[in-house]
Parts: structure tokens; sequence; C-alpha cells
């Protein structure tokens, strides 16, 4: 839905991330630009430049180089990740709500599904006791996502405590989607997980918390090896990282940058949801959520008698404005609002909202 119709919307509220940077805010100076042209666009490492490993492997805890592999964008870091792991039969428990890619693939893959639930009454943490009846010696894999989509919690230390635990007593690999690590609104800086276990797999990319989506630059940190057994899958599919993201990702994780940029989507995360919770306030009881931690989005439960996809559908169709239905992470009475853009464009797509709830009252079909 989000592809099809992103970009033929007036107000595009389905975007998880930030107002992107543009170009010439990421290169700094005449010289820095000169040189960034002379770029060749040839082929360049298929797992990444050693000089981004190196930035990638700086940002972690004890990470190296060799433990890190450079795909385009974290979908497909999620993608090669989940093809390398998962066989017909084996047994994952998932995390739910969650960006439903490794759920989807999968069920594609005829993988026996257990799904971790989030729980709002716990500030959308997990119950550690139901980790521990999901997770048995057959377990593959647990797949997370921390800080986590749609809900933007983070995963509280009780609850890491229990993963890394469950994923030790099963043997199970640790899967840990972390692209929104860094777009925390009033935290401190999410930990990964990586470390804590050898089974692990990161993901992440320079999409989110970076305002970097169209570089399409992600990636896997795990041990040497498993990151071999993942090559043969990125060499069938995309084979290498683009030259010129590439590039562009070095300087992005230069550390001075990479904390100016880190600054830049705290600041839009603080001032727009300002907004949003005023927005949503103001509705009194028809909006009710938890206040999401990291990641430009909040997930909204409303009280509306309407399905979230027609509710969505809807706002696309009579007032241009694209949002995320909870029926996508399985949630129906739910929806994810993207809270990234500019301030003006964030009221005038909240004005359309406002008319067709307007409009529905009228109705009385709310």
């Amino acid at each position: 839905m989000q592809c099809t119709y992103e970009r033929i919307v007036d107000y595009e509220f389905s975007e998880s991330g930030v107002h992107p940077l543009h170009l010439n805010e990421l290169l700094e100076g005449e010289e820095e630009t000169k040189e960034f042209l002379k770029a060749p666009l040839g082929y360049p490492h298929a797992d990444g430049t050693p000089e981004l490993r190196a930035r990638i492997a700086a940002t972690y805890r004890s990470a190296r180089p060799e433990e890190v592999f450079v795909t385009n964008g974290s979908s497909e870091a999620n993608f090669i990740a989940a093809w390398r792991l998962f066989e017909k039969g084996d047994e994952a428990v998932i995390m739910v709500p969650n960006y439903m890619q490794t759920w989807g693939l999968a069920k594609t893959w005829e993988v026996d599904v257990k799904e971790l639930p989030l729980k709002p009454d716990l500030g959308w943490q997990f119950d550690p006791e139901s980790l521990k009846k999901l997770v048995t010696k057959k377990t593959k894999a647990i797949q997370v996502c921390n800080p986590n989509n749609p809900t933007g919690a983070i995963m509280a230390e009780e609850q890491r405590k229990a993963l890394v635990d469950a994923a030790k007593d099963s043997g199970a690999w640790l899967l840990s989607d972390e692209v929104y690590l860094g777009a925390e609104r009033e935290a401190p800086r999410t930990e990964s997980l990586w470390g804590n276990y050898e089974k692990t797999l990161i993901t992440n990319g320079l999409s989110k918390a970076y305002g970097l989506p169209g570089l399409r630059t992600g990636w896997l940190v795990g041990s040497p090896d498993a990151l071999k057994e993942v090559k043969p899958h990125h060499d069938y599919l995309t084979l290498t990282p683009a030259m010129l993201s590439d590039r562009l990702a070095r300087l992005a994780l230069e550390p001075e940058r990479r904390e100016k940029i880190l600054a830049r989507t705290k600041a839009i995360l603080q001032k727009n949801y300002s907004i949003m919770k005023g927005w949503l306030d103001a509705h009194g009881s028809m909006f009710d959520h938890v206040p999401p931690a990291a990641g430009a989005i909040v997930y909204v439960k409303y009280s509306l008698k309407m399905n979230s996809t027609a509710l969505a559908e809807r706002l696309r169709k009579e007032k241009s404005v694209l949002v995320v239905p909870g029926d996508h992470f399985g949630m129906d009475g739910y929806l994810r609002i993207g809270t990234g853009p500019p301030k003006d464009y964030l009221h005038g797509g909240l004005d359309r909202i406002d008319e067709l709830l307007r409009e529905i009252k009228a109705e009385g079909s709310e």
C-alpha cells in the first residue's frame, strides 16, 4: 500500500522516518563536494568498502569490520538474514506488532511462527513469562524490533535479559532489527543487542534515525562465519551496494557528523511529537496512545466503529492523506501516523484528518 500510494497523495504520513536530509546538507563545503563528484561509477566491494564497514563497526560495542556486511537498505538485510536462517518446518518466535517483513517471509516459507505480543498495558513491553513458554529447543530464531515499529517502545532491561537468556537456553538465533536505534525522542541512546550472545544477527541502516532513506544503505552485524553464509544470498539478489551510496554513507558515519545528524533527528521528534500530542489530546477519548520513546511515529488506538483499513482508505481517497492501518500489524482499531515531516506539512495533514472525522461524525457512523 505504501509503495503504491506514497508519492501520489498530498500528505504522506505512512513514512516512519524524519524528513530526509538533502545532499547539500550532507556534503560539507566546496572541496568535499568536488571530491564526491570525482567518485568512479564502477562496482564497489560486494559487502561494502572497508572504510564504511569500519565506520559501522565503530558504532557497536567491540564490533570489528569483518563482522559487518553492507546491504541495499535494512530491508535487504532482513531478507537475506531470514533467507539464511529459515527452512520449511522451522519454528520462529517473532515479536508483534513489528515491521512485518520477517513475519511475512517466515509465513511464506512455511515456518511455524509463534507470536510474542507486546502489551499496551505494559508500555508496549512483552511479558517475560510468555517468552519462556514460547521458546523451546526447536526454536530456530527469535526476531525482535528494538526500538519498536510501530509502537516506538524501547525494550526494558528485564525484557532484554529475558530475551538473551531465552536465546542462550534454547540455542536459537537472535535476530534484532535496530533500524530505529538513534531515533530516541527523550530516552538515552538505545543499547544494541550486539555483544550479548554469539548467535546474534543485527540489522540496521541509514533510513530512519539518519533521515537518509534514499541512500538505500543497510547492514548486518554478525560473526564472520554467519556473514559468510549470508553472502551468497546477497550475491544472487543485489550483488553490491551502490558506489555513490557507499561513499555518502561513509561521510554520514563520520563520528562528529553522525552525532549532528542524530541531534537533528531528536530535535524533529521532540518538536513534532508535541504537535501530535496536542492534536490527539484535543480529540479527548477518541484517541489513546502510549507516548513513543523513539521513532517518528505514533501508534494510536481509536474509538470509531470502523475497520482500520476502511478508515485509512477513506483518508487516502477522500482527503489524500496516507496512514498505515493497524490491520497491517494484525491489530485492527489502530493507526500508525508518521510524525517526521516539516511542521507546516504535519499541521496540514492533521487538518485533513480532522475534516474526515467531522464528516464521519455528521454521518452518525462513529
